[in-house]
This record gives structure tokens, sequence and C-alpha cells, in this order.
């Protein structure tokens, strides 16, 4: 089994994950009875409740990033359990190690461990013994088990780093990688359209259009279509009904008075230097010609993080008089700031903005009106939802309330109308015909409720209504491959020794691309292609419905003493020790296995995962 993350502590993961869920109760119940664990590595146990509780944070983690829940039939089905568990026994093997080698922590470094989480904190910063104990309570654990499995997680950090911190990569395996994703090349390309054809595509006849139609009639089959019929009511219908006066209005406009009067800015970049000697040297080079830009990458910045924005003479402080003298971009400084000794670059002066209460009115009533609007349909909810379950239909409701009544033929991917709503296309995608009308709301406060009155299953289009549009589709096919045909040809002649460019093909150069890079004119496949073909041979490539030849003209190497290749190589450097710390810990980890002995509980496992269903 091998550990995950092993780049962080255990530690720090608990901790992240007590703050990041905001130690939200999980709803687990604790497990109880003769089983107390799952399994265990020597003599250190994994307890029902550590893999309970792993399991519940992995479906959750897993939820948040597809935006659906995740059953643990899920989980089982992408091996996500096996990985859980894979996880907690390598913990405990290092728990076990820790154990063997006599690693602890004392009490005074736990005590600090626990004072330092934040979560435990009151409103004060200060750590709080009844914030504490009503954290450990939301997230299943008692004071005792939390206090305990920390100084176990001290213990294993303690063993981890012995084990795999200060490992780095090769300096030579980094340099090979380096080279590889810094490497750029130049190449030739064209496209293979329909007048580079000798031959053209024929027409095609009645049955070759049939048969086409069969084999692909998926291509002409209308979707399921689900018709509706709808009862809606949002803010923007009821705004002629709820008109704002102005006096409401000029009132909303002097408490929003700052977004209608906008002092002057400026559009400023600043760099802020350790003293002033090496910020007047800074002015210095720039006034020699040096960019600004250049002067931020001396700092390791960029621009976008010496970039301020917009801002007002206030917001500038100390430097605000300097740069404000500026009527034209250029240099402000070196100017002492809270911060530092900072030069100050004004890039552009924006002036000030004033909107008349008379300019201001149609969007101040606009707002209030739909405000408005949405609070009278969340009076009206209540009186809706009561009509609907004493039994009053759509068309009842579009009567007898401000609810207009409508019909859809909804199909998946629909965005029209009502349809523009998500929250209507999945009601409508999840709706039978048993289900009654219920009021749901929508995201800008409106509401609705549906009737899903027929399912029209996925239908083939008879042949003759579709006659164009197969005849469309079987060219295009036809097309793509005569021009690969032509393409493989071309490939031979440029082979036998003729240039690309003497084959009457309208070509084009790109004088240099790095690996993965990108082209307003190219598909990534053809970029892909570009890197797996030698220096002076031609390749085809056929990518989007279209056919290419291209021919690579040279390989530029990476050039290593390149700023943004020492950048890469040491970002590269960085991973590939990570990785070889993981690598070396998952053998120290497989190797306390071996020793120390691994035993599983399967009727454990599959009693705690019954209770995640």
């Amino acid at each position: 089994m091998k550990l995950r993350s092993h780049g962080k502590s255990v530690v720090v993961w608990i901790l992240l994950a007590m703050l990041i869920l905001g130690l939200g109760g999980f709803g687990l119940q604790s497990f109880s009875g003769s089983i107390k664990s799952v399994g265990s590595v020597g003599e250190t146990q994994i307890s029902v409740n550590d893999y309970a509780r792993a399991l519940r944070q992995e479906m959750q983690s897993r939820s948040q990033q597809t935006g659906q829940p995740v059953t643990m039939a899920q989980m089982r089905a992408s091996g996500l359990d096996q990985q859980v568990l894979g996880t907690l026994i390598g913990q405990a093997a290092l728990g076990e190690a820790a154990r063997r080698l006599g690693v602890s922590v004392g009490d005074a470094e736990l005590q600090k461990q626990i004072f330092d989480i934040q979560a435990f904190h009151n409103a004060s910063g200060n750590f709080d013994r009844e914030t504490y104990k009503f954290a450990l309570r939301q997230r299943g654990f008692t004071e005792n088990e939390f206090e305990a499995q920390l100084r176990d997680d001290l213990a294993r950090s303690i063993v981890q780093g012995a084990v795999a911190g200060g490992v780095e990569a090769p300096q030579a395996v980094t340099d090979a990688y380096t080279k590889f994703v810094s490497e750029k090349r130049g190449f030739t390309w064209a496209e293979i359209t329909e007048s580079d054809l000798t031959t053209p595509v024929a027409q095609p006849t009645d049955d070759e259009l049939q048969s086409y139609y069969d084999d692909h009639i998926t291509q002409f089959t209308a979707p399921e279509t689900r018709e509706i019929t709808y009862a809606w009511l949002t803010p923007e219908m009821l705004q002629s009904k709820v008109a704002i006066d102005d006096a409401t209005l000029k009132a909303e406009y002097e408490r929003r008075i700052d977004e209608f009067k906008q002092p002057e800015k400026r559009l400023v970049e600043r760099l802020v230097y350790p003293s002033m000697e090496e910020a007047q040297a800074a002015k210095a080079k720039y006034d020699a010609g040096t960019s600004f830009a250049d002067l931020a990458k001396e700092r390791g910045l960029t621009l976008e993080d010496a970039d301020l924005g917009d801002v007002t003479k206030a917001e500038l402080g100390k430097a605000g008089d300097a740069v404000f003298a500026l009527n034209e971009p250029g240099i402000a400084g070196p100017i002492e700031t809270d911060l530092g000794p900072a030069l100050y670059k004004m890039n552009a002066v924006i002036a000030a903005q004033e909107t008349s209460f008379e300019d201001a009115r149609e969007e101040l009533a606009g707002e209030a009106e739909a405000d408005k609007a949405r609070r009278e349909i969340g009076k009206m909810s209540e009186d809706l939802q009561d009509r609907l379950a004493g039994g009053a239909t759509l068309e009842e409701m579009g009567k007898e309330t401000d609810m207009e009544l409508g019909t859809i033929a909804y199909t998946a991917g629909d965005t029209d109308g009502i349809a523009g709503y998500e929250e209507f296309r999945k009601a409508a995608e999840a709706a039978t015909t048993e289900d009654y009308p219920d009021l749901q709301t929508l995201p800008d406060g409106g509401v609705f409720a549906m009737r899903l009155d027929k399912i029209v299953p996925p239908t083939p289009k008879p042949f003759d209504s579709v006659k164009d549009d197969v005849a469309k589709a079987w060219h295009a096919d036809q097309l793509v491959t005569a021009e690969e045909t032509r393409a493989k040809e071309i490939v031979a002649e440029v082979e036998g020794g003729k240039s690309l460019g003497a084959m009457g093909l309208l070509t084009s150069t790109v004088a240099s691309i790095g690996r993965g890079g990108f082209s307003n004119k190219l598909p990534p496949a053809v970029i892909s292609k570009v890197f797996e073909t030698d220096p002076g041979k031609p390749a085809q490539v056929t990518a989007n419905g279209k056919v290419y030849v291209i021919v690579t003209d040279k390989v530029i190497p990476a050039d290593m003493t390149d700023a943004d290749t020492t950048l890469i190589s040491g970002q590269i450097g960085s991973q590939l020790s990570r990785s070889l710390a993981n690598d070396l810990l998952n053998f120290y980890a497989t190797a306390v296995e071996a020793e120390a002995g691994l035993s599983l509980d399967s009727q454990a496992v599959t009693a705690v995962q019954s209770q995640m269903q």
C-alpha cells in the first residue's frame, strides 16, 4: 500500500482539513461493539473511527470537486476506498516505526501544537478550551482521542522527516527533464483542402446516401424530448408593478455616492527595495534604459506582482503627491514608504468621473425595482405553494396569479427561455409523469412549477427530411478521406526530395514554438506531431476534421542560461525531489509493513463502508 501526500506531514493535513471544513460534523455515528479496528501494522491499530472519518472526508472532497454527491458504491467502483485504506496503512506503518524507535513528543510540544490551531481560538484570537471541546465534538473526537492521535501524528512526522527529508533529485536528471520540456521547434505546414485534390470528390448516389444514413443513424436521430408545461414568475415580470418613486431613488443615490463620484486615479506599478541605496540604484538603471519589467524580474517578480491597479491619491499614502504630480507616464521615487523605499511607475491618468442622478436613475430604478420584485415574490411564495398543494393546475395558476403559463419541448442542452436556468434544466431532466407540480426557486429570486406531460424517446428522422444533411455529412467524410490520400502523396514526394512549398500548396512557417505550445491557427495535435517528427521529415496529421502536412525544419535546444528556463528547472527539480522523497517513504513504509506484519479485518472494513451508503 502506498502513502499519499508524503511531502506534507500528516499533522498539516489534519489541521488544514479542520480549517477548510470549518469543523463541521461528518454526521457519523461512533462505531461501537467488539470491533475496534479495521487492521493493524504490528501493534499499531487503524481504528474503525479513523477509517470512517477518512472515507467521509474523501467522499466530501470528491463531491465538492464534481458538484454532485459521491456514494460509497462510486468510491468502490473507482478504487477510492482502497486508496483511503492504503493511506491509513501507510500512516500506521510510520506510526509503528515511531513506536519501535521510541520516537515521541512531550506534553509541552503537544500543547503548543494545539494552542497554535486557529480553529480552537476565540474571538480575541486566543486558545479557548470551550471552543476546543466543541470543535472536537463536531468532529467526533474526545479530547483524549484527538490528543493521542495528534501525538502519534507528530511522531510520524519526525520519522517521515528523518527518512525523506532533504532528498534532492540529481542535477543531471533535472537538466534532462528541463531540456526536454524547454526544447522548441520550427516547422512549415500546409492545410490540404478540396482545391488541392487531383481528383474531385464524386457526387453520391441515392443508394450511397441511404447506406450512409443507415450506418450513421445516430447522427440523424432526434434526441429525447420532454414536453413540459410550466408556470413561472420572475422579478422582471413584476417590475412594471413595483415602480420606485424618485425620493427613494435619490436617497439610494446619496447612499452610494462613492460609486457615482469617482476621484481622479492613476494606473500604478510599484517595486519595494530593502534599502534606499538599492532603490536609487534601480532608478539609475531605469534612467539608463532598463525596463520596469526587467527591474521587477531582478527582484524575482513579474509586472503582475508589482501592479497596484487604479488607485487614488489617498490610497498611495506617502507616495500620493509624487505620483499624482506626474501628468504623463513616468517614474516617481524612490519614496520612503511603510514597506520600505519604493519606485512607482505611473502608466496612465484616469480622470475623475461623476455620474449625475439623472444619468444614474435608470440603473438605480432597475436595481431597486428588481429587488422589490424579489421581495414581493418571496411574500407570494407561500400562497403559490399552498395553491399547488391544494390541487391547483398550472393552467389555473396562470389565470389566477401573476405567474405566466408556458410550454417547452425540452431536450438536453436547451438554454432557451426558462431552460436558460440550470435549476429548471435539472428539474426537467429528473421529472417523471407521475410528479405533481411543486414550487421551486430560481437564482434571480423567481419561482416556477412544472409538469412533465410526455416523453418522446429518441426517434430517427425520416431519410427524406434529412437527405440534404446526409449528403453534407457524406461529402465531409469523403472529403477528409480524399484529403488524407492526397496528404500521403505529398508526404511521399517531400520524402523524395521536393519541398513543401514546391507542391503548389499554401504554406506557412512557424519559426519557433515550445513543446505543448499554443497556436490560434493549428490544433494541439499538429504541434504534438511536430515534436514527434525528426528534423527535415514530413508528416501528415488529421485533426478536427482537417488534414495537414507538416515538415519539421529545426530543433531549437533549451537555453539553460535563460531566466525562464532556470525557473522551469527549479520547478522540475522540486517536483522530482518530492517524487523521490515519496518513493523513498513508500519503500520504508513497505519494509516496516513486511517486518512488523500487516493484518486487515475485511468484515470491519465492510461494516464501516455499510454506514457510508
